[in-house]
């Protein structure tokens, strides 16, 4: 495995999991069968795979100052995933995502509050600048703000043309 670290650009999200034989119709309130909470977000659950598969991982993310917030970052310090990109927001919650699975047909209806994600900048990404040009592989999700996330492409594509002098980082540069 590569030495650099792998740097991933997305949310996180507490998974709010709600179990029932079937979904609900509209109005209508069912006994569920489990609750779960849990940590989520694609960008999150990326980084959380790269780390047990050894990788050393830089996430880059915004948290509320909640008990949602500690749980992400209680999860990291466990993993041994760099925080030094996550900024607080204090004003907006940490993100959520409300799930309800019907057991009975194995779907699922999900809503998500990004909460402080949506409040993440080009100058927080800015600010990861030299993770990101250190890194073996950078991700996003688009699950951010498309701004957020087309600045980290930036970022990253930008270290892909100076360790390759004369080469585009896209073939189909210059080419339409």
């Amino acid at each position: 495995m590569s030495t650099k670290p792998i740097t991933v650009l997305g949310s996180f999200m507490a998974d709010l999991v709600c179990r029932a034989d079937r979904m609900p119709a509209w109005g209508e309130t069912l006994r569920g069968n489990t609750f779960a909470v849990g940590p989520g977000g694609k960008g999150s659950n990326q980084a959380i795979a790269a780390a047990r598969q050894g990788a050393k991982v830089n996430f880059i993310s915004r948290l509320g100052r909640d008990a949602f917030g500690e749980m992400a970052r209680d999860i990291y310090r466990k993993e041994g995933i760099s925080t030094a990109f996550i900024s607080e927001d204090p004003e907006r919650s940490t993100g959520t995502a409300s799930i309800v699975v019907d057991d009975a047909r194995g779907e699922n209806a999900i809503i998500i509050v990004p909460g402080a994600c949506d409040g993440i900048t080009e100058a927080e990404v800015d600010a990861a600048t030299a993770a990101i040009a250190g890194s073996a592989l950078f991700i996003s999700q688009l699950e951010l703000p498309l701004a957020v996330c087309r600045r980290g492409m930036t970022l990253a594509r930008e270290r892909v043309r100076s360790e390759r002098p004369g080469r585009s980082a896209n073939k189909y540069h210059g080419r339409h």
